[in-house]
């Protein structure tokens, strides 16, 4: 079975949790002491990926500190083709659909296909939106940030993601945002697709990860409130244990 599937099938049974860590945010080494953290706390899958990385080597020694520390799949979460790596597990090949650059919605894509089947990674189509505010992911992709109130654009998008065969929708506020996508944006998005739908940004609290869940999430998605936490540890099981227990 592949890791799509895997995570296809699990998510029919319960709410997920992945964790996602930017290799520009931490020395590999710290990265991979919170891959373990998070390995035993309950999350799913660990994402690897940001909007500011300046090399591959950086997303490689982030890969390997991490692998060496947790079985969870790692799947990379890229901003660009050349920050792939043979290291990791698998890696959403999403497009950003709401992006003003072609380069974020298929030419990256294309440039980095190739890599993708020769080192052996797992693909996962993906179709990714960034809603207001966008943060830091909106400002780098260029992204026509879906207004907040905007859900029939939202729901658009999703179904186009569905149509085009992609297996996941991913919908975020950017990472930091001071709000995260609103709960009757999620609901709505749930309620007219079928694949799985990942939300993240502004998710720093088992309450906020409750409310996703409720309006519909499959899997919520956790990065820069881990990063940022000096307590982070205790943050992180509460809402892992939030999740599960829904």
């Amino acid at each position: 079975m592949t890791i799509a599937q895997s995570i296809i099938e699990l998510s029919k049974k319960k709410k997920l949790h992945f964790t996602l860590l930017d290799p520009d945010k931490q020395l590999p080494i710290v990265a991979g002491e919170i891959a373990q953290i998070v390995t035993d706390a309950g999350s799913s899958a660990i994402m690897v990926g940001g909007s500011t990385l300046h090399s591959q080597k950086q997303v490689d020694d982030t890969v390997q500190a991490i692998k060496k520390n947790s079985d969870l799949p790692v799947i990379l979460f890229p901003s660009g083709a050349k920050f792939l790596s043979k290291y990791a597990d698998a890696v959403f090949f999403m497009s950003l659909l709401n992006s003003n650059n072609l380069e974020y919605v298929i030419r990256e894509h294309v440039k980095g296909a190739p890599f993708v089947k020769y080192s052996g990674l797992e693909p996962i189509s993906m179709g990714y939106v960034i809603v207001e505010p966008g943060m830091t992911a909106g400002r780098i992709g260029q992204a026509d940030l879906i207004k907040r109130d905007d859900f029939t654009t939202a729901v658009g998008y999703a179904l186009a993601s569905e149509y085009l065969g992609m297996k996941f929708f991913y919908i975020e506020a950017g990472s930091g945002a001071p709000t995260p996508v609103p709960n009757e944006m999620v609901h709505a998005v749930k309620k007219n697709t079928s694949i799985p739908i990942l939300v993240g940004g502004g998710i720093r609290n088992p309450e906020t990860a409750k409310e996703k869940l409720l309006a519909g999430a499959d899997i919520i998605i956790t990065g820069t409130a881990i990063e940022k936490d000096k307590h982070f540890k205790n943050t992180l099981a509460e809402i892992i244990n939030a999740i599960e227990e829904m």
